[in-house]
């Protein structure tokens, strides 16, 4: 059993912290809630301490009468802080004490996990992107926010993870596990597999990406101590351990689960994303006509996810690799496509053969630096090689 200071700030989502602390509790884990004064504009005191079993506290005075901040800080195995308000993270980055959930936060030696809660717009503000990434830099672990519609009209990312994806992160947080890696603390987003993008309700049009490379690259960043994002397209590989597996299927939902990921340290774009989608999708299934011609089908351009991400002005990681896969001239275009695209690195290879669904490759990594050629080498080896290179790139 482990002990969990529970931080609830103001948010209107805070009413999923007490299907949280419901189930901490039946996961055998003992809950110490903290109630801001915006928290307490959502949830009660009374609320939180009968479903916690224990006493909640929300005064910094009368936590000083009687037990102190610094006993409390001690206290716990993990801090978190559901739902992590703007303005609670604000405080967080910049060291802030105001009041008791602050002043515990700055003087806890417990590992810290915020699940962001806000609207769209407050999330993408570069005061909370460069305010998340100091915190990640600082070691705080983050899970969330999700996507979708919000409180008021609007939908985007901001939306709190859910409970059970929140206790998923506290579970892995507190699993024993093997000495932290050189990327403990860093966040990586991952795309892999094909994107498809449907015809009519039946047919899609697609590729023969298996996602074994996406996979193996989540997998190899997860080993050295990532936090990793894996947005992944219809796929048969299995989940790599200890990595956050957003699923989709076409890529603007691809553009949108990554965009959602963001913040990052890196993002790597090993996805085969299609180029392009059917202009128009009926809702009934297209009918062959006896004697009559096929239909025609007019295509639409797909939003170049890499070229999003690596030209953004506030959410860019410091680092984006791409990957380009080709049929011919493959070094030429992918040092085309590395300036045209705005990213870091590309990593080329020659799909020409059985590369797409296959166990090997042989991969060129082109940077500014020039190109290095790699032997043909198992995907898992790949991956391994290319995790070791971002994490020296990020020390």
């Amino acid at each position: 059993m482990s002990r969990i200071l529970l931080i609830v700030s103001g948010s209107i989502a805070a009413y999923k912290a007490l299907d949280l602390t419901r189930l901490l509790r039946k996961a055998g884990h003992e809950v110490t809630p903290i109630l801001t004064a915006g928290g307490a504009r959502f949830v009660t005191r009374e609320a939180l301490a009968g479903i916690s079993g224990a006493r909640v506290h929300d005064d910094l005075w009368a936590a000083e009468a009687e037990i102190g901040h610094i006993r409390l800080a001690r206290w716990p195995d993990l801090v978190v802080v559901a739902p992590a308000s703007a303005d609670l993270l604000a405080k967080m980055a910049l060291g802030l004490a105001d009041d008791l959930a602050a002043t515990v936060l700055l003087a806890t030696r417990a590992p810290v996990l915020v699940a962001p809660a806000m609207n769209p717009a407050m999330w993408a503000h570069p005061a909370t992107v460069a305010n998340m990434r100091s915190l990640t830099a600082r070691g705080v672990w983050s899970v969330g926010p999700d996507e979708g519609p919000m409180a008021e009209p609007e939908s985007g990312p901001g939306r709190l993870a859910e409970p059970s994806a929140i206790l998923a992160a506290i579970t892995t947080r507190l699993s024993p596990g093997p000495p932290l890696g050189p990327l403990a603390g860093r966040h990586v987003v991952v795309t892999s597999g094909p994107t498809q993008e449907a015809i009519d309700p039946v047919r899609y049009i697609a590729n023969r990406s298996s996602g074994r490379q996406g996979h193996a690259i989540a997998a190899a960043l997860a080993a050295l101590g990532a936090r990793v994002t894996l947005v992944s397209g219809p796929v048969a590989q299995p989940d790599p351990a200890g990595v956050t597996v957003k699923r989709i299927e076409s890529a603007r939902e691809m553009l949108a689960a990554v965009q959602a990921a963001l913040p990052a340290d890196a993002a790597i774009f090993a996805a085969a994303v299609a180029d392009f989608r059917p202009a128009a999708v009926p809702t009934q299934k297209i009918k062959k006509a006896a004697g009559a011609p096929p239909p025609e089908i007019r295509l639409a351009l797909n939003p170049d996810i890499l070229a999003t991400v690596a030209q953004h002005a506030t959410l860019r990681p410091r680092l984006v690799i791409g990957f380009a896969a080709e049929t011919e001239k493959v070094v030429e275009h992918a040092t085309a496509k590395r300036l045209t695209k705005g990213c870091d690195w590309i990593v080329a290879n020659d799909v020409s053969g059985d590369v797409m669904g296959g166990a090997e490759n042989a991969v060129h990594l082109v940077t500014a630096s020039g190109v290095e050629d790699w032997p043909r080498l198992p995907k898992d080896e790949v991956a391994r090689r290319l995790a070791a290179r971002v994490a020296e790139a990020l020390a």
